[in-house]
Formats: structure tokens, sequence, C-alpha cells
């Protein structure tokens, strides 16, 4: 606040905010925050101006009120163990470990498992052996599979990407639990 643009009239209600304008500077200058320039400006002010010296009696009140008077409790000395007390009486959730069934989970991956090995044997069971080239160390040649017969269908594909998308999520826990693993052990 650099300018000054008190006037009389302003009080009157002709200005912008004469009020909240007055009371800024009034709480400038009780803080300290002013110039010498304000200062001489605002004490020239309460020493003329009723409405101003009756402000600045009622902020000066205020200011020593709030800095004064006003003492912070200290909590009690046994405050934490009060809260931690009223903590304890709440039943804590358990652990994920100690609700979800392992049984059902061995027996959704055992599926699974299952599934990929009916798809590999089928696949073996399609390869024609008898065809072979004469070549004893050539056991399974991959340019004898149909793979037409295997992927074709849309149910086929369905079913593969949504045994990928599992899979993935299965091995993501599986190093999430290890890397959960290491880090209890290193601390």
């Amino acid at each position: 606040m650099s300018t000054f643009n008190y006037s009389p009239l302003a009080d009157e209600g002709q200005a912008g905010d004469p009020i909240g304008e007055m009371e800024l500077r009034l709480w400038d200058y009780i803080d300290g925050n002013c110039n010498a320039e304000e200062k001489s400006f605002v004490e020239q002010l309460i020493a003329t101006n009723l409405e101003w010296k009756a402000k600045y009696k009622e902020l000066l009140e205020v200011h020593q009120l709030v800095s004064g008077h006003m003492e912070l409790d200290a909590p009690s000395m046994r405050f934490t163990k009060n809260v931690m007390e009223e903590i304890g009486k709440y039943q804590i959730a358990p652990a994920a470990k100690t609700y979800i069934n392992k049984k059902i989970i061995w027996g959704i991956a055992i599926f699974f498992f299952a599934m990929i090995a009916g798809f590999l044997i089928y696949g073996f069971g399609q390869i024609d052996w008898s065809a072979n080239s004469g070549s004893g160390y050539k056991i399974l040649d991959a340019t004898q599979i149909d793979w037409s017969k295997f992927f074709n269908n849309t149910y086929t594909n369905i079913f593969l990407m949504i045994n990928t998308v599992l899979g993935l999520m299965v091995l993501d826990m599986y190093l999430g639990k290890k890397k959960r693993q290491l880090r209890e052990k290193n601390i």
C-alpha cells in the first residue's frame, strides 16, 4: 500500500470499500507492517477522525486478546496411550491370507494348467507320426502341424487371450509377493 487514497467522503460510502481499507491499514499499523509514511498517516487519522479512533481501539483489543491471553492447552501425558487404547477396542480387519481359501486358488490354477495341457495333448495328437522322413533325430516337425485347425475358431482365440491375461496376473501376484517378502526381510 504505497499510495494513500483516503478522503473523509470515502467513509460515507462514496468510494469502494472504506471500512475494509480502514481495517487493513489499522491491522498493518498494529502489526507494524507499514513504512514510516503510512505509520504517520494512520496516526494522524486516529488522532483526528473519531471513526478511525473507535475502530483502532476495537482492533487493538482484539489483538491483545488474541496475542496475550490465549494459551494453547498441552495434551495430557497419557494422550497417546488413551488414543491407542481407543483404537485397540476396535477389531482390525484380518489380512487377506486369513479369509481367502487357498484351496480355491489352487483349484483355479489346476483347472487352467489342465486346459493348457489338454491343448498340448490335442495338438500332439494331430501330428502324423508315421510320416517320418528317415532321420531318427527329427521327432517333431512343426511344419506337419495344421495350425488352422486350432486357431481359426473365435472361441479358441478368446480363450487363449483370457488365459494369457490370467497367467500374467498370476505372475504379477507371484512377483509382488516375492518383492514384499524381500522388502520385509531387509527391514
